[in-house]
């Protein structure tokens, strides 16, 4: 068999139900500069009718390269045709000009005799897909290598964050075993990334303009701009932030700029890490291996326990919003503190200031016991009386209930619950009017929340919780990296993500109105 390999890094994914817009959607793939693109056959009501697209495509675009897929309904497709019948579409999509096909693995270790389009005329991948979990590796590979073909594409389904890592280890068992590797949903995103970077022959993209065909593809240009994977990156530092929900975090984009920016050999990703699975992140955290990572809602306070140390100011807070690994031990500390201190000391004297806390996790205690070691008069509310009280007794701090906050007026208020984050940016902690002269709400997706909004119609001094997010995250990348953070970059990659977080919002706002209306 002749091997067409190597292939372009990155595999647009389109799957469309109309041979028209299949076109349409390669076009304008092909017009941003995409050259690696998969046409899901299976997709169409006829397979055949894909053939003409491919041709015309082909004419348009001569120097594509076009995976052809048309997977059976019985191994999670939309074929219904018999195995004979799916060679034969594959067989036409090749002499259409198709350059690689992907055949499951349960129709290509069938013994058919109508395989001779893998006769040396296409790059033939041979794909196993699992939409339960990730099972047991190695007897898997040895089932995979009973059939021959160029490359093997393994997908499984990430239900823990180390099954990223059983995952991606396959590429160093075989390492002269032309894999693609990858696990879906969105705790297995990293897998989207490192699988290339760990020598895996190429990844999925989903297109820029509709939904890919698997769960957790983003877009080609979230891979080439925000994770540089079409360069070569020898062994990079790792590092990510850990959260649940995580997709909202804009700190892959602030951070992978930075790196960038100081040109340091590094990638930082988001990993979906939910309130049960902390134990089994630290497998994958030191296997890949990770550097360091922020910690954010709902694990500042649970994560302690899986630290070899914490610094003493840390531990009076209670909350950890950063990890990294020092002289082989993971070390937490906590840069919220100065996140929060900075900000304020530009607008008012903390000592003289009379603040009121609300909230009463990790990141309240951050700004309960910063304000509270600077002398201010401090006031603490929440939604749960039991733990504001707790805070308020270690702090020094007055408890108050909410009706009785905003009975009350201070000269500072830190926001520091999830109220008003995205997705679920209509909800604010005060329904009237806003206690305090200045107000600083740490939540920062949407950059300009509900409180805000409604603080500064009323006349007052507002701290966008961006300002305190860059300035937390500059002290975070001086402890991973030992170098000093590039503000300025870091800012525009904040606003620009915030921007694009805000369009992809809108436009699912208008789908859905769209649909109501109909």
């Amino acid at each position: 068999m002749t091997s067409r390999l190597p292939l372009p890094k990155i595999c647009i994914a389109l799957g469309l139900p109309d041979p028209q817009r299949l076109l349409e959607h390669a076009r304008r793939e092909a017009e941003a500069g995409e050259r690696f693109l998969e046409f899901r056959l299976d997709y169409l009501p006829r397979p055949e009718d894909g053939l003409a697209v491919i041709r015309e495509f082909l004419r348009e675009y001569p120097d594509a390269t076009l995976l052809a897929t048309c997977r059976r309904h019985q191994n999670h497709g939309r074929f219904n045709g018999s195995i004979e019948e799916q060679f034969r579409v594959l067989g036409e999509a090749v002499k259409a000009g198709a350059k690689a096909v992907d055949i499951e693995i349960e129709s290509a270790e069938t013994p058919l005799p109508h395989r001779d389009f893998l006769d040396g005329k296409a790059t033939v991948v041979v794909s196993y897909h699992n939409y339960e979990g990730t099972p047991a590796m190695e007897p898997l590979m040895r089932r995979m290598l009973k059939v021959q073909a160029d490359a093997y594409k393994i997908v499984t389904t990430a239900r823990k964050p180390s099954d990223n890592l059983r995952v991606l280890a396959l590429g160093k068992s075989y390492p002269k075993v032309p894999l693609i590797l990858l696990a879906m949903t969105e705790t297995g995103f990293p897998t989207r990334v490192l699988s290339t970077v760990m020598g895996g022959v190429y990844t999925y993209a989903a297109p820029a303009a509709t939904e890919g065909t698997a769960a957790g593809q983003v877009t080609a240009r979230t891979l080439r701009q925000l994770y540089k994977i079409d360069k070569a990156m020898k062994e990079p530092k790792l590092f990510g932030v850990i959260a649940d929900p995580v997709r909202h975090s804009i700190s892959p984009a602030v951070h992978n700029r930075a790196l960038q920016a100081r040109r340091f050999p590094g990638l930082y990703l988001p990993f979906l890490v939910n309130p049960l699975q902390l134990k089994d992140f630290f497998v994958l955290a030191d296997k890949l291996p990770l550097a360091g990572f922020s910690v954010t809602i709902p694990h500042k306070q649970r994560i302690i326990r899986y630290l070899d140390t914490i610094d003493p100011l840390t531990r009076r807070i209670g909350a950890v919003n950063t990890v990294y690994r020092k002289a082989g031990k993971w070390r937490g500390t906590n840069t919220d503190a100065e996140g929060i201190r900075v900000p304020l000391e530009k607008r008012l004297k903390i000592s003289k200031a009379s603040v009121l806390v609300v909230g009463n996790g990790g990141s309240a205690r951050s700004a309960a016991f910063t304000l509270a070691s600077a002398g201010a008069k401090l006031s603490i509310t929440g939604r749960n009386p039991d733990r504001v009280r707790a805070l308020s007794k270690i702090c020094g701090a007055e408890p108050l209930l909410p009706d009785q906050a905003g009975e009350k007026y201070f000269d500072a208020l830190i926001h520091a619950t999830p109220l008003g984050m995205w997705p679920h940016t209509e909800d604010c902690f005060f329904a009237g009017p806003v206690p305090a002269d200045l107000v600083f709400d740490l939540v920062y997706t949407p950059q300009e929340t509900l409180l805000l909004r409604r603080a500064a119609e009323q006349g007052k001094a507002v701290i966008h919780g961006l300002e305190m997010f860059l300035e937390q995250a500059s002290h975070q990348f001086r402890l991973f990296t030992g170098e000093s953070a590039p503000k300025s970059v870091m800012e525009r990659a904040a606003l620009e993500a915030l921007a694009e977080q805000q369009a992809q919002t809108n436009n699912h706002n208008h789908l859905q109105a769209h649909r109501q209306g109909h």
